[in-house]
Order: structure tokens, then C-alpha cells, then sequence
């Protein structure tokens, strides 16, 4: 459904010009330099795919992810998406796909969300049976039939992002982009996302591009992973196989109680790492698949009062990833 070959996009920038006087002169001569935001990119998404496309800010997710939908046309390259090559922007593709943006909105501000659905219909000129079949069955499952009536301005950034997956699967898309779409959500507002798009791909086959920075989307949502640095591919395989090789250990910190008495921390010798400790913390470096034995062991010999469970970060892993294909030592 999703066939790109070599593509890439190159942007011409203004080069910056150190202090007050390199300042002043680029108000009379501005010199450009070229940033390659994507370089020799290829590879392919099938029909019910959810592939995550992953890499630091700047990596090219963004640029990458908006040349597959039409909004900026690539300087070389290629690139077919249901069979359409995207930056003719023909209706027939616009009708076919759908963007999610988690940092921007397609709905109307002032409007409650069922007039914004109103006019969707008409733009995308939807039948009154299907766009009530689509629209109850939507609403239903994400839990927001109540809130229809209420305007966007008033709804919690959980119940908006919920909307905007509302209007984005109205006209029943096969090609689906979903960059960054639970950033800033609380953690049930993102379970409940995740288990809402998960549903979805069961019961409608689309193909799914997933940008993120959360590692726990990643991992619920996507068997395979694209892995993007400085615009380049650097991986295209398995989630399993990424997670194995470079995400191999978890971070464990309790919070502590403050009682006012000392606490000896527990020993961890052959379990894993203490990396940090203070009146009110301990935080300790473990493998994945000890993370419940740490914990239990922390809970036991601690006056814990809360405890958190931290993944590697995305971007240390894509750091891991092009350092061993640059052939340095992560």
C-alpha cells in the first residue's frame, strides 16, 4: 500500500552568521546552505501494518511522514502510496488517507465536535447511513458519545485527541499517519488510544504509519520499526530484534518516604546497578527481564511511597543503533 524508493527532500536554510555584525549583514546578503531532512529513504508498509517511524527531534519523522500525505514534494525519488504518487494530491488518494498530529488540530475550535463532524461529511461527502454507522461506532468505542454536543475549547487534550481520531477514520481511510498522537496525554488517556487503534487495525485493515517518542506506544502497537537519523534509514526490522540488541535494561526508582530515618538500601549484587541514591530516592539500573524482581525487592526493604518504571529513551537507542553502524562503539 506503501512503496518508497530513494526518496529524499532537501531544503535550502539560511546560513547564521555569528554576532551583532554577521547579523546586520544577512539583513543585506543572506547566504543559504542546503539540510538534507530526508536522504536515500526506502521501504514498504502493507495492508494492516503498523510500522513505527522513530528517531531524535530533527531526524526527518516530520518531513518524511508529509511527503507520504502531499503537503511538501520531495527533490528526488519516489514514492506510491495506494497506488498514487502523493504530491499530485488527486482526491481520489485525499480520500483514501488520513494525518493525525498530535501537536496540531483539524477541528474547530469554537465548534462542538459533532458540527466539526458535519462539515467532514460534506468535505469528504460521506452517506448519511455510513457517516452515522462510522460516527456511532467511533464514538462509542473511544467513550465520547456524551461529549459530541460539548466545544472542542472545552474538552480535556485526552477527549480532544480522541475527537481528532473521530474526524480522522470518519471517511474510513486505508492509509493511516499518526505522528505523535498521544505527546502530552496523561498515562490512561494513552492506553486508551492505544487500545482504541489496535482495535481498529483488527477490524479494518489499514496500514499505519506510527511516529512517537514513547516507548511503551512502540511496543504495544508496532511489530516493526523504522529507526530514521539525520533524514537517513538506519534500521528497518523487527521491534523484537531492536529491543533485545540495544534496549536491554530498565530503570527502577523509589521514592521514598520521608520518616526522617536513615534507610539502608538493599543489596543488588547479581540483580543490577544502584545509580543513585538520596534521602529521597533510589534508582537502580536492571535487565528487562528482572524488572519485577527489583522491584519486589525495593518494595520489601524500602519505605517506598511511590515507584516508577523507566524505559531506555528512544533517541539513546537510535544513538546506539547508527553508532554501530558507523562502525563506533556505543
Amino acid at each position: 500500500m506503501i512503496e518508497v524508493e530513494h526518496l529524499s527532500k532537501t531544503f535550502r536554510v539560511q546560513k547564521k552568521q555569528p554576532g551583532f555584525v554577521g547579523s546586520l549583514k544577512g539583513l543585506f546578503r543572506r547566504e543559504t546552505v542546503e539540510k538534507h531532512a530526508v536522504r536515500d529513504v526506502s521501504f514498504r508498509v502493507d495492508e494492516g501494518e503498523i510500522v513505527g517511524l522513530v528517531g531524535a527531534n530533527g531526524a526527518g519523522k516530520t518531513t518524511l511522514v508529509k511527503m507520504l500525505t502531499g503537503i511538501v514534494h520531495p527533490t528526488s525519488g519516489q514514492a506510491r502510496v495506494l497506488g498514487f504518487d502523493p504530491w499530485e494530491r488527486d482526491d481520489r488518494f485525499r480520500h483514501q488517507i488520513a494525518l493525525i498530529m498530535g501537536q496540531k488540530s483539524q477541528l474547530w475550535w469554537d465548534l462542538p465536535a459533532a458540527d466539526c463532524f458535519l462539515l467532514l461529511q460534506e468535505i469528504y461527502r460521506i452517506p448519511e447511513a455510513d457517516f452515522r454507522a462510522r460516527l456511532d461506532e467511533l464514538a462509542e468505542t473511544l467513550g465520547v458519545k456524551t461529549l459530541l454536543t460539548t466545544p472542542i475549547r472545552r474538552l480535556s487534550l485526552g477527549e480532544r485527541m480522541k475527537m481528532e481520531l473521530v474526524a480522522a477514520l470518519l471517511h474510513a481511510p486505508r492509509v493511516l499517519f499518526l505522528d505523535e498522537p498521544t505527546i502530552g496525554l496523561d498515562i490512561g488517556a494513552q492506553r486508551a488510544i492505544r487500545e482504541f487503534l489496535l482495535a481498529y487495525r483488527e477490524r479494518h485493515r489499514p496500514a499505519m504509519i506510527l511516529t512517537s517518542h514513547y516507548m511503551e506506544d512502540i511496543e504495544r502497537l508496532c511489530k516493526r520499526l523504522l529507526v530514521i537519523r539525520d533524514g537517513q534509514l538506519v534500521y528497518d526490522g523487527p521491534l523484537e530484534q531492536i529491543v533485545q540488541k540495544y534496549a536491554l535494561h530498565k530503570v527502577v526508582t523509589a521514592h521514598l518516604r520521608r520518616d526522617g530515618v536513615a534507610v539502608a538500601v538493599p543489596s543488588f549484587d547479581g540483580l543490577g546497578e544502584v545509580i543513585e541514591t538520596t534521602p529521597d530516592l533510589v534508582r537502580v539500573r536492571v535487565p528487562r527481564a528482572r524488572t519485577a524482581e527489583a522491584a519486589a525487592r525495593l518494595l520489601e526493604g524500602l519505605p517506598v511511597a511511590d515507584l516508577a518504571i523507566e524505559e531506555v529513551d528512544i533517541g539513546t537507542i537510535v544513538q546506539r543503533i547508527f553508532d554501530e553502524r558507523s562502525g563506533t562503539r556505543p
